[in-house]
């Protein structure tokens, strides 16, 4: 799974109400709104995240200021830790080393960079209905149904705040309609009160600086599958930012709500687990494969069923020249 992001975000500011003799506005019409203003709600509060048999307690900080995005996501459970994102760069403090990994407590689905940067038609992928309405944290919601339209991809489901459009709740389920991973927010505040002191590192640990997107001048980052070619994928799913990948090559693919990434990278000398695994919806497929008197790791990571995260890596296809290029372990 890619480090990196994010969090809840919120769509331009509209009522939603019925008010006034207007039609109340349809789950296309709610979708449309979610992508192109992202991020663009400020506002403070609690969340739990779920996946599988893993429950997460994280309180967030979140501005929209001057066109720039800054938050403040602290875990509540175990060591502890916090992430300050202003702008592109993010400081990551782990309090005890060894016990938390961003990739664990970062959520996935509506929170990965790719919903967040590349936010696509998913009515062609998915069949949206406006279900319902609620009451959550305190605020009016409205319930929007994401079924999805093949076997490829898992159904959401989506409640959003009346008047920002924020994300409160969200499900991710599977073909039985079983939940996989579950967000809501126990407590929220909606405000642009927010102060500087609310953004700043508060914890002492070691730090991690990143800076997210790809470096100046990079130009390879994004959807160029080098020395590699992927024979199929899910259609609707095309190519995002490129997680970072050690030796390796690595492509992330999104369909504007869903998001998985393949590695290719040298088998090292220690030998990696081969087969499927799943926690939530996030499933990893890794196999081995030889080209030449290489053998190379193929590893498909992200909220996709595992037949789907399978069938994506076998269709890896390895050019003899990246055999050739690549360093040795």
């Amino acid at each position: 799974m890619s480090l990196l992001l994010l969090v809840p975000a919120a769509v331009l500011a509209d009522s939603g109400n019925s008010s006034g003799g207007q039609e109340p506005r349809s789950a296309s019409e709610w979708l449309e709104q979610l992508g192109p203003a992202l991020n663009m709600t400020s506002y403070r509060g609690v969340f739990v995240y779920s996946r599988g048999a893993q429950v997460q307690s994280l309180r967030i900080v979140h501005r929209y200021r001057e066109g720039r995005v800054e938050e403040r996501l602290v875990l509540q459970d175990g060591a502890g830790g916090e992430i300050v994102r202003k702008g592109m760069d993010v400081v990551c403090v782990l309090p005890d080393q060894g016990r938390v990994r961003l990739d664990d407590v970062i959520p996935s689905g509506p929170f990965a960079e790719a919903f967040s940067t590349q936010f696509m038609p998913v009515g062609q992928w998915y069949r949206p209905e406006r279900v319902g309405e609620d009451r959550i944290a305190g605020y009016d919601v409205v319930t929007i149904a994401l079924r999805a339209r093949d076997e490829n991809r898992y159904s959401y489901r989506l409640w959003l705040e009346k008047n920002t459009g924020l994300l409160i709740k969200s499900h991710v389920t599977d073909t039985d309609g079983r939940v996989l991973e579950h967000f809501q927010f126990t407590s929220l505040d909606i405000t642009d009160d927010i102060s500087d002191d609310e953004l700043k590192v508060q914890t002492s640990g070691r730090e991690i600086a990143r800076t997210l997107g790809p470096k100046e001048g990079d130009h390879s980052s994004v959807g160029r599958m080098n020395g590699w070619t992927l024979d199929w994928r899910p259609a609707g799913f095309e190519p995002a930012a490129a997680p970072r990948s050690g030796n390796g090559k690595a492509v992330a693919f999104s369909d504007g709500l869903a998001a998985f990434s393949v590695f290719v990278e040298p088998v090292g000398r220690l030998k990696m687990p081969t087969g499927v695994s799943r926690v939530g919806a996030t499933t990893i497929y890794m196999r081995e494969v030889s080209v030449g008197e290489r053998t190379f790791l193929i590893a498909v990571v992200g909220e996709v069923p595992p037949p789907t995260a399978r069938k994506v890596a076998e269709s890896v296809q390895i050019d003899n020249e990246l055999s050739a290029e690549m360093p040795g372990s």
